[in-house]
Order: C-alpha cells, then structure tokens, then sequence
C-alpha cells in the first residue's frame, strides 16, 4: 500500500500528486482490463468519457475503493481524508458507513475536508432568477430512465451517478458531529486549516456553489 497518510477519495480527474487517490467508479476496474474497456467502447455500452477515465486511471494510478466499505489504510492511518462531491452521491444509510470508515481510517487530530454542492447557494440563486429548470438540473437528483436494453447495460457498467441528498452548512455540520467528528467548520474557497496542503485543490469546483468543511477527528 502506498506509503502517503494524505487520502483523496472520489477524485475522479482530479487526483492530488503525492496523496494516495483513490474512486469506485466501476470504469476503473475496467482499467486493468484494456481490451475488455476497448470492447465496451465499440459495442457502445462505455461513452468516449467513460473510456478515456479508464485510460486515465491507469496512467495516474488511481485505485479502486468503495469508502462504505473500506478504506484501505490501517487504523489511524490517515492524516487528512479529502473528498470532493462524494457524499452527495451516498443515501442516508451510506454515508453513516462512510463517514465511520474515514473516522476509522484517520488518526486522532486528523482532517476531513468535504467539498458538497452547497443547497442554501443553490436556493438563493433560485430565489434570485425564477429557474426552475436550472434548479433542477443542477440538484442532480433526476436522471433520463433507462430505456434500451444498451441502456441498461451502460448502468451497469458505469453505475449511478446521480445526487442522493443535499446539504448546507448547518445540516453537514450536524451530520459530522453525529457521526463522531469536533469542530467542523464551513472555510471559503481557498482556505484550510490542513497543515501544508502541497498540491491539494482548495477551490475545487468553486464554478458549482461548493461548500468547503473541515472536521476532525477527536
């Protein structure tokens, strides 16, 4: 296992250089089967994004993890875990799990930084332009039905990537501490209590009404 104690989970195409990278997109199992990726790719069932992660993946050796499940870092192994719109994608029952296992996986005193679409942001922009369509659209919570049988197999092979909830600052704050963590703190873009954050990107995504919090561990 990779010697770092910095974790970035659910980093998709943006791994942070040093840190141990890490995303449970079933296309990046496909990155150890290239011919198997190359097949799906010309039966259509992997779109061009889809394929060129794969390929990604393996030239930046990101590896797999399911975080509900298992982090791959002893006890107390972690200094900092970073995770950049994951826990939206997780339902209630799932980010319990993955907010224990990164608990389990950090050492008393370590970081947590969450990046979630901030829905106070989301909802004062709605109050502002009347679109409620663009609402809608950038909640991610309604995706098209599968209705061909490609279709189908395309979910199975890239699974679903829909938002499950949403959260503002009070109610991520309330989550965290319920689930173990001290002083979780809503920071702005480009700022963190992470002692040398080297090359970690600290306005990821700030273009999507991101809110950036940090907790600890006791």
């Amino acid at each position: 296992m990779a010697s770092t104690t910095r974790i970035n989970i659910g980093c998709g195409m943006t791994p942070t250089e040093g840190w141990l990278n890490l995303d449970n997109s079933p296309s990046l199992r496909l990155a150890k089967f290239p011919f198997l990726a190359e097949l799906l790719h010309r039966l259509g069932l992997l779109d061009n994004n889809q394929f060129d992660y794969a390929g990604y993946c393996r030239s930046n050796r990101i590896k797999f993890a399911d975080g509900t499940r298992r982090i791959p870092v002893a006890d107390g192994g972690a200094d900092v875990v970073y995770a950049s719109h994951v826990i939206d994608l997780l339902d209630r029952v799932e980010i319990k799990l993955f907010l224990a296992e990164v608990r389990r996986a950090l050492r008393p005193g370590g970081t947590l930084r969450i990046v979630v679409p901030d829905l106070g942001k989301l909802l004062a922009e709605y109050q502002r332009n009347q679109d409620a369509d663009r609402f809608m659209s950038n909640l991610m919570v309604c995706a098209p039905r599968a209705r061909t049988f490609a279709q189908r197999l395309r979910l199975l092979a890239v699974g679903d990537r829909m938002h499950k909830w949403a959260y503002d600052g009070p109610s991520l704050a309330k989550l965290l501490v319920e689930c173990g963590f001290e002083d979780p703190v809503a920071l702005p873009s480009g700022e963190t209590r992470i002692p040398d954050s080297g090359p970690l990107n600290l306005r990821e995504r700030a273009e999507h009404h991101p809110l950036y919090m940090e907790a600890r561990r006791p």
